[in-house]
């Protein structure tokens, strides 16, 4: 592991550690220890609580202005301006926890009162669990795991059972229906989603995902940068639309065609809870990927690293966020069978050639200078054909639809 730069021991880089030292100095060892780990989870949960709601605004404020409306404009904060919080909504999120909190709870009487219950409670827990080992900042890692990216995606696809117990716990067709077809969606995308990042762990040759970060270093170094990382970068984004259950592939909660999806029966506060899991998940596969394929803290160049690490995890976070939000503003729902056919025909085959294509990139480092221009037009080639060639393949198996009257 690389050493750290001198602004590693910088006041700001250090200043949660010293909050949280401060809290709990006074407290015998084995009590610290554990009031330490409570204050990291409390962080996180706060932390991410707060980012999910001005997400939810943001989102709104965004979709409106690419649809040439205005979005929530009428409820403020008490403590601004009139004009200012009703022009910009910032109560809204409060007002829509209010109304959840409020909204009756309604169970169907055929449905398994405690796997109704459960479901949701185990869909958040699980997406909190995800983010006890991604790497924040530089010293801000909550869980140090070996194999923390096995842990990231193990705990990820335990999501699966939830959703599955929703509609199964229903007692609903339309419920149980949609519930299948996400675990079909889910399973489809579980594949090119583990596939991108199969090349990152055999260049790091690590499982960690701290050490992922130190062998990125700084901009020109991510992994984004090189033909193979990409590649693996976009396919690992797609199949994270997917997983989130983001336009365009929300496909679970379609509502022209499955009511509500495997949340039919949901109302009020377990509704809302489904919900920030969605967002939640959104939130620690965005992480992951500023992790595995960004550079995570680092700083993109080294006069920038004056600025604390968790200010550029957090720019990168907030980064790709926006780019999920401005997917679902610009593109359709696709169909089930579109959704399918993309991963498993066109997804995962560009994974699996990019996994050649991350070998020959390795084996190729020690090439000389003369002969660097020649790896990087093999590489792109090794990417840019395949893409092409799948893409045609993919595309010839769609005809001009013939309409026929009675």
């Amino acid at each position: 592991m690389n050493a750290a730069p001198p602004a590693a021991d910088a006041f700001l880089e250090r200043l949660p550690l010293i909050a949280r030292d401060m809290l709990t100095v006074w407290f015998p060892e084995p009590a610290r220890w554990l009031l330490n780990s409570l204050l990291a989870i409390a962080a996180i949960i706060i932390s991410f609580a707060t980012l999910f709601s001005l997400l939810t605004l943001a989102e709104r404020k965004i979709l409106g202005r690419v649809q040439n409306r205005p979005g929530p404009n009428r409820t403020g904060l008490p403590f601004l301006p009139f004009t200012a919080g009703r022009i910009f909504g910032l109560g809204q999120p409060f007002a829509d926890g209010i109304k959840m909190l409020t909204k009756e709870d309604i169970v169907p009487r055929a449905a398994d009162q405690f796997l109704h219950f459960l479901a949701p409670v185990a869909l958040l827990a699980l997406s909190i669990l995800t983010f006890a080992v991604i790497p924040f900042g530089r010293h801000l890692v909550p869980v140090e795991l070996d194999a923390g990216v096995l842990y990231f995606f193990a705990a990820g696809a335990a999501t699966e059972l939830a959703i599955f117990m929703a509609g199964w716990a229903s007692r609903n067709k339309f419920a149980l229906l949609a519930a299948m077809r996400a675990l079909a969606q889910l399973i489809s995308y579980e594949l090119p989603l583990l596939l991108s990042i199969v090349p990152v762990i055999m260049l790091a040759q690590s499982l960690s995902p701290t050490a992922i970060v130190t062998a990125q270093g700084t901009l020109p170094h991510w992994y984004v940068c090189t033909p193979w990382g990409f590649a693996a970068f976009v396919i690992f984004f797609i199949a994270a639309l997917a997983e989130s259950n983001r336009s365009p592939f929300d496909l679970p909660e379609a509502e022209s065609e499955l009511i509500a999806g495997h949340l039919t029966e949901y109302s009020g506060f377990k509704y809302a809870i489904f919900f920030m899991a969605e967002y939640f998940g959104m939130c620690a596969l965005s992480g992951m990927g500023v992790t595995l394929f960004l550079g995570g803290w680092q700083a993109p160049f080294s006069f920038l690293e004056f600025i604390p690490s968790y200010v550029w995890f957090g720019a990168k976070l907030l980064t790709l966020l926006l780019l999920f939000i401005w997917i679902r503003a610009t593109f359709p729902r696709l169909r089930m069978d579109q959704l399918t056919r993309l991963a498993w025909k066109f997804l995962v085959p560009l994974a699996l050639i990019n996994l050649l294509t991350a070998a020959f990139w390795h084996h190729s480092h020690n090439w000389s200078t003369p002969l660097q221009l020649v790896r990087w037009a093999i590489a792109i080639f090794l990417v840019v054909s395949p893409f092409l060639w799948l893409g045609r393949a993919l595309t010839q198996t769609f005809r001009p639809r013939t309409y026929r009257y009675a």
